[in-house]
């Protein structure tokens, strides 16, 4: 396989013209020429904090708090999880993979509730059992939660905060076996951000609330954090000081909870650049090779040797065409309705139309 067109080469997403050639779903080659064709070809979208589980419960909750839409283990999402069925949610979990490939994300960061169950609901999704799709490309990288037994069957766990519960055991048999650990950290206020960098995460998620001396530590441990503003700003608890977390640490973007927010990473890119004023190609790196540094992935940059998961957009649909800074028009007007091609490791999961 091979793609032709403009092509944002490395983690500068420098431009240029040629074609980018794939073999075992693997990039092998990228060679600059004069090629006839209008696309632009970027490193697909990682997505590095979901709920997607949320998918059957779409828009509930309005006008609630956080603590009352999501905190366990009775806020409103944890009651409807409970109340529907494996196959209820494994159907809406196929939709919203659908969904998250036709918009462009190769993989995504997944904190799936319900212990080993859960986790097993996820993977029925991606493989399709018991739904009208076929076999999903996207592979998500998954934090499994409320049981320490769920390390066997994730890729990690993702704590929901140093509040909720004690994690020091669990904290500590991730360490053990090798695997990830993330946590919800400052989304309501400061009070559980200390208590959740000493357990020496992976990541952090969120950190809405943080203050000089948690910058400082973030700084000094260059502990990662994933912010998701557009959920932030949902559920009411501000917003991210996203300028201020970039200038000491990695940085990603993830969509967070299907139940509030679409899980469209053109949209969280246009509202967290938009929001901060960054440069448009560090918001894009959030949106690629930072989410798969956090997950451990070979993906998110157009360079030999990584992962063949690759966005081509229209450079020429009404809404790109005459873009003075191509890169700027991508992270802060570009949408669904520009994707020409999805390839997720090598395979083309969304098709050019014409």
């Amino acid at each position: 396989m091979h793609l032709e067109g403009t092509i944002l080469r490395g983690p500068d997403f420098d431009p240029v013209e040629g074609r980018v050639v794939v073999a075992d779903g693997e990039i092998v080659r990228i060679d600059a020429t004069a090629v006839d064709s209008d696309d632009v070809i970027l490193p697909a979208f990682v997505n590095a904090h979901t709920h997607i589980g949320d998918s059957i419960a779409k828009e509930a909750g309005e006008g609630l708090s956080l603590d009352e839409l999501v905190a366990p283990p009775d806020g409103l999402k944890h009651r409807l999880l409970r109340a529907a069925t494996h196959d209820e949610k494994v159907a809406a979990m196929a939709r919203t993979l659908r969904y998250m490939e036709s918009t462009g994300t190769g993989t995504f960061l997944e904190f799936r509730e319900g212990g080993v169950e859960g986790v097993a609901a996820l993977r029925d999704a991606v493989a399709g059992e018991g739904v009208a799709f076929d076999e999903r490309a996207i592979e998500p990288v998954v934090f499994g939660r409320d049981d320490p037994d769920v390390l066997g069957a994730a890729d990690g766990y993702g704590a929901s905060g140093a509040r909720d519960a004690d994690f020091d055991a669990v904290r500590s048999e991730t360490r053990e076996a090798g695997k990830l650990f993330g946590i919800h950290a400052g989304e309501r206020d400061a009070d559980d951000i200390n208590p959740a960098m000493d357990l020496d995460p992976d990541f952090l998620v969120h950190m809405v609330h943080a203050e000089p001396i948690h910058l400082d530590r973030l700084s000094d441990r260059s502990t990662p954090v994933v912010v998701c503003p557009r959920s932030n700003l949902v559920t009411n608890v501000g917003v991210p000081p996203i300028r201020d977390l970039a200038d000491r640490t990695t940085v990603a973007l993830g969509t967070d909870n299907v139940m509030l927010d679409s899980p469209s990473m053109f949209r969280e890119m246009e509202f967290a650049a938009k929001l901060a004023d960054l440069p448009a190609r560090e918001v894009l790196r959030m949106a690629t090779v930072n989410g798969a540094a956090i997950g451990g992935l070979n993906c998110g940059v157009i360079a030999e040797g990584k992962d063949a998961d690759l966005l081509v957009l229209d450079g020429d649909s009404d809404n790109l065409a005459g873009a003075h800074d191509l890169v700027r028009a991508i992270v802060r007007r570009a949408g669904e309705a520009d994707v020409s091609r999805v390839v997720i490791g090598g395979d083309e999961v969304v098709p050019r139309s014409d």
